[in-house]
């Protein structure tokens, strides 16, 4: 496990804290994060209130029926949605038909088999937040080599990111963002670069998982990011377009979002990488002194 306490960075603002843990307790939401959740509708004297109502709409419409109905469950739904009842329910159905059109990437899916992806550095999540709070899910596609990883298997791996991120309470408040490395993007990752792909990965970071996608960056681009973009650009609603951030190789640009003191070095940031397989080693360890593998099997997903 990689642990660092909080230091000063070179501008003077304080470093965030390195951990390779989920923070899954309400009791670990800063003050500044509960201000946050209350502008956005939570209020911690009618949310009982709301989430019966959701649990109430849920029954009486009947669209989808979700394997759990208990308050942390129904909770962040409600909290990725602002606390919209409607939106929330669109969510929750969304997710569900999403799960069934799709089970091959969580029924009997074993996370910890996918380690082949942290050995490529394809895709990670930063073990620590950026100014805001955001998670920072970070791909890499030019290091992807389709002959050794599957689609698929990115997908898997997307997903099992997504639902742990989804079990802290900060990361349903403030959502998370993600940065597109396109360095080395060839023409071998564009052949599997089909509109069913990019319809399916835009279901995962905009519309159809209990996480918020607060801000998308694109960064290190080449010539053949416009036929990629064609393919994923159908699938952004306006929203989504307006977070949607293009930074080619300027990280001045990027620094605008994200402070140097939340990015790795090669982003002209201060921190070292951290493998996706040091996420995986924390949810070996995790997993075996909270609720999450409970919560992760009641996926589909095999941890024995």
């Amino acid at each position: 496990m990689s642990n660092m306490a909080s230091a000063e960075g070179s501008t003077g603002r304080k470093m965030p804290a390195i951990e390779h843990k989920l923070n899954i307790t309400e009791e670990e939401i800063p003050d500044a994060v509960r201000i946050i959740a209350e502008q956005q509708g939570e209020c911690p004297k009618t949310n009982q209130e709301k989430i019966e109502e959701f649990r109430n709409y849920i029954l009486e419409h009947k669209d989808c029926q979700p394997h759990r109905n208990d308050d942390n469950y129904l909770q962040k739904f409600l909290r990725t949605r602002y606390w919209k009842i409607e939106n929330s329910y669109r969510l929750l159905c969304n997710y569900y038909k999403f799960r069934e059109d799709n089970k091959k990437y969580y029924e009997k899916v074993r996370p910890l088999d996918l380690r082949h992806l942290g050995d490529d550095d394809i895709l990670t999540v930063t073990p620590y937040r950026d100014q805001l709070g955001h998670r920072i899910l970070i791909y890499r596609f030019g290091r992807w080599r389709p002959n050794r990883v599957t689609v698929d298997d990115i997908f898997r791996a997307t997903i099992i990111l997504q639902e742990l991120g989804s079990l802290e309470p900060i990361s349903q408040i403030m959502g998370g963002v993600a940065i597109f490395d396109l360095k080395d993007l060839a023409l071998e990752h564009l052949l599997h670069l089909s509109p069913s792909v990019a319809q399916k990965m835009i279901a995962l970071l905009v519309t159809s998982m209990p996480l918020r996608t607060a801000a998308l960056h694109i960064v290190n681009q080449n010539w053949l990011f416009n036929a990629a973009f064609k393919i994923f650009k159908p699938f952004l609603n306006a929203s989504m377009r307006e977070k949607l951030y293009i930074h080619g190789s300027d990280m001045s640009s990027l620094h605008k979002h994200i402070y140097p003191e939340h990015l790795p070095k090669r982003y002209g940031g201060l921190h070292d990488d951290y493998p996706y397989m040091l996420w995986l080693d924390m949810l070996e360890q995790q997993c075996a002194e909270s609720e999450i593998q409970k919560d992760m099997e009641q996926l589909g997903f095999i941890f024995n």
